[in-house]
Order: structure tokens, then sequence, then C-alpha cells
């Protein structure tokens, strides 16, 4: 009716603004990701059960593209609908695609400044905290039993001890091997997922896209075919999907450059799959315009993984009518408690915790986190300002 659409349209505001103060502001990764999206729409917000969020996040592992970005777009279409899916993926993307592009025009102007330095590493210790958060809430959530503490930990042990890109789907297939042949004990879901209007029609857009790229081969349409392409067929997040990226534009762009968008990927906030925005805007030919070609190549990356999860939703809330379907998915949420637990190893605490100084912010960060739930925004401000404070010590 009339009088609901402004209701709504405050909604999509209001996922758009959500995930825009998280995309200038989420350092770390997916798996950094993954924890501010629980603190803020599953603890702090509550727009979804922390059922319905493990099992976006067992989706996000399982169907090829960008995991933390997937998660986002699905509580922003639960929250929203399309629109609201539509507005948490340009709110989370827009930041780092807007530095991205700027750095392939610009080159680093950043890099070696002290207060950005200072403000990055305190943020990045900042995505220790939460994702330690994350952490601890959903091993209370989905490790009740001995069983599930067992997939957890040895997922966690599986993926330190053996780091490779598709680690984590070998885990995943066996914790729900290990469900679907243990006796279910776990009823049907209180809150199940959403159901998706036009699914059908959404898995075959997303296939139909992928075999007409195989005959795109020139100017904008290739780039599109390309950076499709490499989002269909990429699992493991983007540290995996930056080496298959370069290799599409290797003629066209710098080693010097491609080493730039490689390690600013890494530090910028948001997805790491706005590497797409640096190459498409760096391979953008003599007269054309940067940001067109960065528009192209970060829709096409994320396109495929977005379109995916959401058809994969539709199958997935279909088969958790099954009882031993539900067992699998009591397993695959112990197993990314353990995938994230490994996440926070390495590696997000290896590159953050760099001195005992670093330990002791993290400790009291945890502890403030944990037992007061401050807002995420007074939350990120005071890290700031440690970092600035931090460079101001380190200048003398």
């Amino acid at each position: 009716m009339p009088h609901q659409y402004p209701r709504y349209f405050q909604r999509v505001s209001e996922v758009f603004l959500s995930f825009l103060l998280l995309g200038f502001t989420s350092f770390g990764g997916p798996a950094a990701h993954l924890g501010y999206f629980n603190q803020t729409f599953i603890q702090r917000k509550k727009w979804a059960s922390d059922v319905q969020y493990a099992q976006w996040v067992a989706l996000s592992q399982i169907v090829p593209g960008p995991g933390s970005s997937q998660v986002g777009f699905a509580l922003g279409y639960h929250r929203a609908g399309y629109l609201g899916g539509l507005a948490a993926f340009i709110g989370f993307t827009l930041p780092s695609f807007i530095v991205m592009v700027l750095l392939a025009q610009f080159g680093s102007h950043w890099q070696g400044n002290t207060v950005f330095d200072g403000v990055v590493h305190a943020l990045k210790l900042l995505a220790v905290v939460v994702v330690a958060d994350a952490c601890v809430s959903m091993w209370r959530s989905f490790c009740q039993s001995k069983t599930m503490v067992a997939i957890a930990l040895f997922s966690a042990a599986f993926i330190v001890f053996y780091p490779f890109g598709f680690a984590s789907l070998i885990v995943l297939f066996m914790a729900a091997c290990v469900g679907l042949l243990t006796p279910s004990v776990i009823s049907a879901a209180d809150e199940p997922l959403p159901k998706i209007r036009g699914a059908g029609f959404v898995f075959v857009l997303a296939i139909s896209l992928f075999l007409v790229s195989f005959v795109l081969d020139t100017g904008l349409s290739g780039l599109f075919a390309d950076f499709y392409q490499a989002g269909a067929l990429v699992f493991g997040g983007g540290h995996v999907v930056l080496p298959m990226l370069s290799a599409f534009v290797a003629d066209t762009v710098s080693d010097a450059n491609l080493l730039l968008g490689y390690a600013a990927a890494q530090a910028v906030p948001g997805p790491m799959f706005t590497m797409a925005s640096f190459l498409g805007a760096s391979a953008a030919p003599e007269g054309a315009n940067p940001w067109v070609w960065g528009v192209v190549a970060t829709v096409a990356v994320f396109l495929s993984g977005l379109l995916l999860m959401l058809s994969a939703q539709s199958v997935w809330q279909g088969l958790s009518r099954h009882a031993r379907f539900r067992s699998a998915v009591g397993s695959l949420n112990a197993a990314v408690v353990g995938i994230l637990i490994a996440a926070l190893y390495h590696p997000i605490g290896t590159s953050s915790l760099v001195g005992w100084w670093d330990v002791v912010a993290v400790g009291i960060g945890f502890v403030w986190l944990k037992y007061k739930r401050p807002p995420i925004l007074l939350l990120i401000s005071t890290f700031v300002l440690l970092g600035l404070a931090r460079s101001y010590y380190s200048g003398f």
C-alpha cells in the first residue's frame, strides 16, 4: 500500500547508511567483516537471528564469490528486499571502490604516511577484537555438544596447518558428512531464511551471463567477461581472486601497478574484491574514463557471487525441512566457527599483533566490547584515537 512505501525506503536507507559506515571502517579481510556484521546486525540491531546468520555464513563458504559481501547482501535482502541487498552492497563497497580507483589514477600518496599507517594499524587491532567476540558468541550458539566442539576444533586446526585455497571447502564437506551420518537431534529453525522472490530467474541469469561471457573478448564487454568469470570461479575469498584478476590484465597493467593494487586491496577497508576496481581503472585505454572501467570491473566480479548466493539460499531453505540436512547444517555451523577461529589466528592476528602493546590494547578492547557493548561508532573512534596517538609517539 502507498503508506507503506516511506517505511520501506526508510529501511533501505538504514541498510545503506549502516553498511556505508562499515565500508569505511571494516579493516581486516572477510573474517573480520563477518565479525563486524555479527556485532552490528545480529547482536546490536537484531536484524536476524544467530541461526540465520550462521546459515548465511556457511552458504558463503560453499558458494563461489566474495564471502563477506555475499553475507552482507543476504542481510540487506532480509531487511529490505532486493533494494536492501543492493543498498548493502553499494554501501559496503563504495568507500574502497573510490580509494582503489583514485589509487589507479594518482598512485600511492598515502603509503609511508605515519598518521595513515598508525590509524590503519589501530583499526586492524579493532578487527582482532571484533572477530574474537564473534568467535566467542558463535561458539556458545553452535558448539554445545562434544561432537560440535570436536568439529570446530578440528576445522580450526586443519586450516591453520593446511592453509591452501580449498581448505575451507574440504573442512565444510567433511563437517557436512559427519552431520549426515549422525542421528539428527536438531529441530527445524524457528526463524528460517527468507524466501527469495524469483530465485529461479536469478539462477538462470547467473548461469546465462557466465556462458555469454565466453564470447565477449574486446573493450568493456571483454573486461566484464573476464572479471565475471573470475568472480564465478573463485573459492576462498579475496586472497585467491587477486592473482586470478592480475593475470587477466597483465598485458595492460605494469608489474609495479599490480603490486600496488595487491597491497592496497589488503590495506583498505571493505571487500578485497575491489582489487577489480583498481585493475579495471588501470586497464582503461588512453582517453577512456577510468571510473567507468572501474565500475564495470567491480560489478562484474561481484555479480555472479551475489546472484548465486540468493538462488542457493532458496535451495537451502527447501532442504532445511529434512532432518538429516538440519543435522548437516549444525555440523556446518560448528565448522564455520572453526574457520573463524583459524582466521583470527592467521591472517588477522599474525598481521596485526606485532608487540605487547598491541596485545594489551586488544585485551582491553575485547573486555570492553564483551561486557559493556559500546556503540560501534564509539568503538571505532576510540581505536582511531589510539592509532593517532601511536603515530604521534612514533614520530619522536
